[in-house]
Formats: C-alpha cells, sequence, structure tokens
C-alpha cells in the first residue's frame, strides 16, 4: 500500500474526521489515479484510507478513518446501502431523491439521485471513478433498479484530471422521465437537465412557497432564473393568480411551460420570460411593476471561498433589485448555493441589499437543502444551500 505523509500540524483536519487533504499539505508520496493510499502524520501515525488524485488540489479524499477497514468491493457496497437505506427513513413526499450525497453519505466524489426507475449518477473524482464498476453494482443491488445513467459532465471533473462521461452504464432507457412531488408532477431530462435534471435539493422550500401562496394569496409572483418552474408550479398549487417566470434559457422554459400543462394550470396564469435576470428587474423597476412574491435561486456564484467576494457583489445587486420590487408585506424566498458563501455571509450580503434599497423585513424562516443532501458534524461543506425567507416591512 502506498503512503502519504503530511506535514508537520496538518493532520488536524483528519483527526476532526474532515476527509479532505490539499496538496500543500502533502509532504511526500504518490500513487496512480485513484489509488488507495494509507495517509500518515509527520510521524507515521495513521490517519485514513483515501483515494489519491494526482492533477487535483485536492490531493486525497478519505474513505475510511479506521486503520483496520479494507477499502475493497464490500465495503462500497455496505456504504452505498447504508446511504440509500438513510433515505428511506427521511419520508421524502417524492419518487425523485438524491440517495448519494458525496463526502457526506462517505462516498467522495459521488453523487447519485433517483428518479421513479432510473439512477442517474455523477462520478467526480479519481477515487470513484476508479471504483466506477463496482460502485454502479452496488447502486442497483442497493436499490432493486436496472436502468443507471451517468451524467460525469461537471466541471469537477476537470479539476482531477478526468474527460467528460455521459450515457447508459446499466440498462437503458428514456432519458425523458417524469417525476412526482408533493402531488406535482414535473417532466425531467436526465441526459441534457442542470445537475442530473432536476434540482432535487429545494423539494422542501418549493412545499413551503406553496403554503406560502396558500395562506398570503399570491396575486403576483415573480420567479427568477426559473429554470424548469419548480417554484412557478409551487406558486400555482397554492393558488397564486399570476406568476412571471424568468430564465435565460430557451430549453428550460420550454420545459417550464410543459409542466404547467402536465400539472393542469392555465397557462393564461404563466408568464415565461427568456431574458436575463438582472436587466429583466431594472426593466420590472423602470415601468413600476411590483409583486408580493419574489423568489431568487441563482446558479452558483462562488463555488469556493476564493470567488466569494465578487460573488457577493452579484448576489448583493440581485436581492436589492428584487426587493425594490416587493410590495409591502411581500415575501422574498432568497437562495445562495454557493460553497463558498457561508449562510453567515449570506445573511449580511441580503442585509446590506435592504439597506442600499432602503427596505427592512423580518426574517420569518432560515432554510436549506432538502434532507436528502445532507451536512454531517465532521463536514459543514455539505451545507451549500442556504436561504431566507424575508417579509418587507
Amino acid at each position: 500500500m502506498k503512503v502519504i505523509r503530511l506535514k508537520e500540524g496538518k493532520e488536524r483536519s483528519l483527526l476532526r474526521r474532515h476527509p479532505w487533504v490539499f496538496d500543500s499539505a502533502v509532504h511526500k508520496g504518490g500513487a496512480d489515479s485513484g489509488e488507495t493510499v494509507r495517509v500518515e502524520a509527520q510521524d507515521g501515525r495513521f490517519l485514513a484510507w483515501g483515494a489519491f488524485s494526482p492533477a487535483s488540489h485536492m490531493r486525497v479524499r478519505a474513505w475510511s478513518f479506521q486503520e483496520g477497514q479494507r477499502i475493497d468491493a464490500d465495503f462500497l457496497r455496505q456504504t452505498v446501502a447504508r446511504a440509500v437505506a438513510a433515505r428511506e427513513r427521511m419520508g421524502i413526499q417524492s419518487d425523485g431523491m438524491r440517495l448519494v450525497h458525496g463526502e457526506s453519505d462517505g462516498l467522495p466524489g459521488l453523487v447519485v439521485d433517483r428518479y421513479g426507475d432510473t439512477l442517474v449518477a455523477q462520478f467526480l473524482a479519481a477515487g470513484t471513478e476508479r471504483w466506477k464498476k463496482v460502485l454502479a453494482d452496488a447502486l442497483l443491488e442497493a436499490t432493486g433498479l436496472a436502468k443507471l445513467y451517468e451524467r460525469s459532465d461537471a466541471n469537477a471533473r476537470s479539476l482531477e484530471g478526468l474527460p467528460v462521461a455521459t450515457g447508459w452504464l446499466r440498462g437503458e432507457g428514456p432519458t425523458q422521465l417524469e417525476i412526482r412531488e408533493h402531488g406535482w408532477r414535473f417532466a425531467v431530462d436526465i441526459a441534457a437537465g442542470h445537475k442530473t435534471g432536476f434540482y432535487l435539493d429545494q423539494r422542501d422550500s418549493r412545499h413551503l412557497f406553496a403554503s406560502y401562496a396558500e395562506r398570503l394569496q399570491f396575486q403576483r409572483v415573480l420567479n427568477c432564473y426559473c429554470y424548469t418552474g419548480g417554484f412557478t408550479i409551487a406558486a400555482l398549487a397554492g393558488g397564486a393568480a399570476h406568476v412571471t417566470s424568468v430564465d435565460s434559457s430557451g430549453p428550460s422554459l420550454a420545459r417550464a411551460r410543459e409542466n404547467v400543462a402536465l400539472n393542469g394550470f392555465d397557462a393564461a396564469r404563466a408568464e415565461f420570460l427568456d431574458a436575463d435576470v438582472n436587466a429583466t428587474l431594472r426593466g420590472f423597476i423602470e415601468a413600476g411593476r411590483t409583486f408580493d412574491a419574489i423568489v431568487l435561486d441563482p446558479p452558483k456564484l462562488a463555488p469556493t471561498a476564493a470567488h466569494a467576494e465578487r460573488a457577493a457583489r452579484a448576489y448583493k445587486d440581485i436581492n436589492r433589485l428584487a426587493l425594490k420590487l416587493l410590495e409591502p408585506g411581500g415575501v422574498l424566498f432568497t437562495y445562495s448555493c454557493s460553497g463558498g458563501i457561508s449562510a453567515d455571509l449570506f445573511h449580511k450580503i441580503v442585509a446590506s441589499a435592504g439597506t442600499d434599497a432602503a427596505v427592512d423585513g423580518y426574517i420569518a424562516q432560515r432554510m436549506g437543502a432538502a434532507p436528502d443532501h445532507p451536512m454531517t458534524l465532521a463536514f459543514p461543506e455539505g451545507e451549500y444551500l442556504k436561504g431566507l425567507v424575508v417579509v418587507r416591512k
């Protein structure tokens, strides 16, 4: 077994069972891409078994912190089975759910979502790539399913020195699927949709938004970065009179219209704009339009803390514009899915936006990802999605 020896003092994160070892922490040692290595402190103490990635700044991702653990097919099957079993205890109101959430499930670099009878997996790190066949079999065994589609096309692959890989790994079938969530229907494109096809992490937030729409009887809703219309459907299901949805992707908007029809809503209640969100918000301000509910769910703007300053300006700008458009008593659902923006920093950004907009509001609720996208005690980075419900004074 090859050994990675860390620099003095660099073992502290692994002693806290945090799974990442960066290249700057490594004193000596190397291995092939994805090969299992023994990670030791400077004095030779065992720290972890991990997958080595020679191309990545994240040089090792830990599989286990138990010295007697053997990293083999049986270990991976058991780890996958535990992750799948955990979801069965969560009471998820959907046949679309995340079954494996990377490091939080002890499988760093692996993301697996279930859409009905089909699994969609992203193998995003050297270790999961090396064990891909074993992991694919383990996933089908744990779920009793027969179809697994690969969507290893995220930018993280290039950071690991891995090429894009997509297509059927096990079985085959349609890539245009339909799932149900809280009684609603959603069309999903697992081959071309964002992430693995759908934003499953916002499931609970969509349900919450529907309850606000029903209780407060929204008349004019604005859904920004609407993608395929998840929050649009939630608003309509809650009884909102009219929803304006904005996105710069024509195919996503087409799918959003399809979802409105799938759920039997009157098309006249839904307006779709293929446009830039910032420009649209500014145009609405100039036109004097206002809304009693707004959703801001932008794409990831700060993948790491190094991008936080630039992203903070962008988040502040769109929140400032949205608060200007919000009626007194109106509700803003605002989110950041950027790992480089902490919950505390996001709160400060939205507060600063309110100051610049001369608007104050009550923070009615804080939100995060649905429970099938967990963070753990040892891996707080799992908390990538942050949200606030702001009720304008």
